[in-house]
């Protein structure tokens, strides 16, 4: 029994119902205030939003309310101050071919982040390379942006390129993505059992050493349980999981279980818990997906409309399947509204309240200091309250009903994983003399 409700009980007994209900509007409103003051103050720290470089062009950028979920508009109206703009990769074939074409879509997203900061919003929002950087610029009223390699696939075979992505700006990098790389066996392998590695090949454990050399943090978020493991043991310095959730709460192979916690814990790293639906709640997002599928259907049914698996779509010769999407989008323009309306009462959204349950179970299971935040937005993440950047507050505001406090609270949104990038900046350093 919550402290609110239990002063609300006692005053039920001796006040009438509309004093009750003017005082636990007056308590709601407190707590806002406490929980808006709180998040103007302390600096906000979303590790993980993906990128497409269509949007960093001259006549479509970021200075604009894009459709998308991070933008700087949206940032503003959030509250959220960093951004971690993402360096992503999909994994492809293991040869020197497909090595070439994943590092130049690499280098196009590294340019398209300088563009943001240098020429299309220079005013508005700046690049950090470390903590220092960040306050610094967070003072000056103006957004930050750090970058993300996710997945380190482009590196290839070269692994002088480490440095290279060092010096474009990279703080962070993981192994693999949702297949093995030649660096890392992927969380993907539990589908099947099967491995590439076991872990991290040789050229993998070689990455590890380059990336605490120049300052990288190591990211666990998408390599196997047992390549993070290896990787913990063999780093010098803290490591992190940008996008990750606690699997006691959901077994999904992308979220992190007891025994990779403690070994988190161990490193001084930090684990920041992802706002991604099927990542907080697997429960909650089947049954939803499910009856998503089930009422489209219906609706489609009722408009003679016929809903193609995707890999039949694929198959249609081009002309067909242009003509199809075109159809297809107009179909769901339609029915979205009412397919959200009934989902309310047949499965309802995953939520902020249950993101930030993986923040509390991360906290007790692991402490106050090895926890950060993240969405992986527009990479699929979100969650019904803080779908986007400029809802960022509600993650403030649940925080603040739950009890913590304004010093763990600044922890939880930025001082964890820039304690872990300083850290990591002090071994490269150490390191670098060494040599």
């Amino acid at each position: 029994m919550t402290r609110l409700f239990t002063a609300l009980v006692l005053a039920s007994l001796t006040l009438g119902p509309t004093t009750l209900l003017a005082q636990a509007s007056s308590d709601e409103a407190a707590l806002i205030a406490k929980a808006r003051k709180i998040h103007e103050k302390v600096i906000t720290l979303d590790t993980h939003n993906d990128i497409n470089v269509a949007n960093f062009t001259e006549k479509v950028n970021y200075t604009q309310d894009l459709p998308n979920q991070v933008n700087i508009p949206k940032m503003r109206k959030g509250g959220l101050d960093v951004s971690w703009l993402i360096v992503y990769t999909g994994q492809g074939e293991l040869n020197d071919a497909a090595y070439d074409r994943a590092y130049k879509s690499a280098i196009d997203k590294f340019d398209a982040i300088h563009r943001l900061t240098k020429q299309l919003a220079p005013n508005d929002i700046e690049l950090a390379l470390t903590s220092q950087d960040v306050r610094r610029i967070a003072k000056a009223g103006k957004l930050v942006a750090m970058i993300g390699v996710e997945n380190a696939y482009p590196l290839g075979t070269d692994i002088s390129r480490v440095k290279e992505f060092a010096d474009r700006g990279a703080r962070y990098m993981s192994l693999a993505h949702n297949g093995h790389s030649q660096l890392a066996d992927s969380n993907t392998g539990e589908a099947d059992g099967k491995w590439m590695h076991n872990g991290l090949s040789e050229l993998g454990k070689q990455a590890i050493a380059e990336m605490n050399k120049w300052g990288i943090m190591v990211d666990l978020s998408h390599p196997s349980k047992q390549a993070n493991l290896q990787a913990i043991r063999l780093s010098k310095a803290p490591v992190i999981a940008s996008h990750s959730g606690a699997r006691a709460l959901c077994d999904h192979s992308r979220n992190l279980d007891d025994e990779q916690l403690a070994a988190i814990k161990k490193n001084r790293g930090v684990v920041q818990a992802v706002a991604f639906r099927s990542y907080v709640s697997k429960e909650k997002s089947a049954l939803r997906a499910a009856k998503t599928t089930e009422i489209n259907a219906e609706l489609a049914k009722a408009e003679n409309f016929t809903i193609l698996p995707r890999a039949e779509m694929m198959r249609l010769p081009e002309a067909e399947r242009a003509e199809y999407g075109s159809k297809l989008a107009a179909f769901r323009t339609k029915s979205n509204p009412i397919v959200r309306e009934r989902l309310k009462e047949v499965a309802p959204d995953v939520n902020v309240k249950d993101f930030v349950n993986h923040i509390d179970y991360l906290v007790k299971k692991i402490g106050i200091d090895h926890v950060g935040i993240s969405s992986d937005f527009d990479g699929g993440g979100g969650v019904e309250g803080w779908d986007n950047a400029a809802e960022t507050f509600n993650v403030t505001l649940e925080l603040v009903r739950r009890g913590y406090t304004e010093k763990q609270i600044a922890k939880l949104w930025s001082g964890n994983l820039l304690r872990v990038l300083d850290d990591v900046q002090k071994v490269a350093k150490k390191l670098q003399k060494q040599t």
